[in-house]
């Protein structure tokens, strides 16, 4: 046992004391300015032997409690996550030995960093977090815990001793940003040190106990070409928006929850060129545009004496005054549409939003919607006005029933026709059938109808083949 660990008992621990177990065995798509996305990597299933067990459960309590009486946890924690592991794992080895504790060398490597996650990390929440194939970590009470993977929920065992067990990492969470949850406050949003966004509401709120919401930060950036590859978009598709968002073309990505609204947002926006200075709003900052002159601003709910809040509408105003050529907006959800629409109309053509809704008709009456909440005194068609100049294309997502996401129609507005804001399809995703395994097949075709915007493409040196449009043809 080194002499550094030495330095931080309290008591003496005897050095001699080990654990010998036999170990246990474990089972190109070319397109316009176009950057190349990071490559993505599968990870390998966990070996059952990994998995945590009863007896370990209660054996890490029991040893977490011991730990904590007899180590300077001060000085343990200053050490780096290695030599931490190290010494944590020598004084188990002890504890077992001197315990009785019948463990196995896969569960006492299980039981060590266990108890590491929870003096540094979130605990049980840590494997769920680092684990690449997990999008959404959904929690209903600490006996109830779902993961999605591939765009499928799976109902999955995290090993939370009790409630009270959950509710410290959900205030360790809250507490590294600055935040708290309480019953005079139950409910709390913020973006955790990682970027991953969370969301809490524990009782009375959370009638079964904690209910706690993650959505997992990915450092991988999908471009465009990856997502021709995993069948979300064509190649045909995947080219004419590219070529828009390049000509400044206001763009709006309309879809449900968990449709990949903001991977989509960010494979668009590396067409834009570098050139061109460009502000971002969200509310929990997940955008990761690839230019090199970007500003990136956030909102900031209120302080524990109920103020303080900055809303997307005041950002975007002020970003109005910073000189942008492009304002992003993760997502438009409120008043601040009025603002975005008025920016979209003076100068900031290109700009880039994402919004709601299950189809481009349904994302048109949700800004409606916006925009009567300002309390301004506007008509119906003014409203409309100011929606059909502003937004010239609505790309929609959907998540299919088998978790395929796909692009599923392109459309772009073309004007007014009295009230009524007219719009044309371009591009669909069109379903055939469903095989016995409950995957989607479909395939995605030309409308038919040569978009407007080919000219002013046409007049920046982008032209199209007509095949691009040609009506039904499946498209690859």
């Amino acid at each position: 046992m080194s002499n550094r660990f030495a330095t931080l008992q309290k008591r003496t621990i005897d050095p001699t004391a080990t654990v010998v177990e036999t170990p246990v065995s474990s089972s190109e798509v070319v397109l316009p300015n176009a950057r190349k996305g990071d490559a993505v990597s599968v990870p390998s299933p966990v070996p059952e032997s990994a998995k945590t067990s009863d007896r370990v459960i209660d054996a890490r309590g029991r040893i977490h409690a011991m730990l904590i009486e007899e180590i300077n946890l001060v000085a343990l924690e200053r050490l780096p996550r290695e030599e931490m592991h190290s010494q944590v794992e020598a004084f188990v080895s002890e504890k077992i030995r001197s315990e009785r504790i019948a463990v196995n060398t896969a569960e006492l490597d299980v039981l060590v960093g266990d108890i590491v996650d929870e003096m540094v990390g979130l605990g049980p929440l840590e494997p769920l977090l680092k684990d690449p194939t997990i999008n959404d970590i959904l929690i209903n009470g600490h006996e109830n815990c779902f993961v999605e993977r591939s765009g499928k929920l799976q109902k999955i065992h995290v090993p939370f001793k009790d409630e009270a067990h959950l509710l410290r990492i959900v205030n360790k969470i809250v507490a590294a940003v600055g935040r708290r949850v309480d019953e005079s406050q139950p409910m709390v949003d913020a973006r955790m040190l990682d970027g991953s966004r969370f969301n809490a509401a524990i009782r009375p709120v959370g009638v079964d106990g904690p209910l706690v919401s993650i959505r997992k930060f990915s450092e991988k950036k999908f471009g465009l070409d990856k997502l021709v590859e995993f069948g979300a978009v064509t190649k045909t598709t995947a080219e004419v928006l590219a070529a828009a968002v390049n000509a400044r073309k206001t763009t709006i990505i309309s879809g449900g929850t968990g449709t990949g609204k903001t991977t989509m947002l960010n494979a668009l926006s590396a067409f834009i060129p570098e050139d061109e200075r460009l502000i971002t709003i969200e509310d929990a900052a997940e955008l990761q545009l690839q230019q090199p002159h970007v500003a990136r601003m956030e909102t900031r709910p209120t302080n524990i004496e109920g103020h303080g809040e900055i809303k997307q509408r005041d950002l975007v105003k002020n970003a109005l005054r910073m000189r942008p050529d492009r304002v992003i907006l993760g997502e438009c959800r409120g008043e601040e549409a009025f603002d975005m629409l008025q920016a979209m109309n003076t100068g900031h053509e290109g700009s880039m939003a994402t919004i709601h809704a299950n189809t481009p008709r349904d994302a048109i009456g949700r800004l409606e919607q916006m925009l009567g909440m300002t309390g301004m005194p506007m008509t119906v068609q003014s409203i409309r006005s100011q929606i059909s100049s502003a937004i010239e294309l609505i790309v929609q997502l959907t998540r299919l029933s088998d978790g395929q996401r796909k692009v599923t129609s392109v459309a772009e507005i073309t004007g007014m026709e009295g009230d009524i804001i007219q719009m044309q399809e371009i591009f669909r995703y069109v379903r055939t059938g469903i095989e016995a395994d409950g995957k989607i097949v479909g395939h995605f075709e030309a409308t038919g109808i040569r978009p407007r915007f080919l000219e002013d493409m046409k007049a920046i040196g982008i032209e199209f083949p007509g095949s691009y449009f040609e009506p039904g043809r499946p498209q690859e």
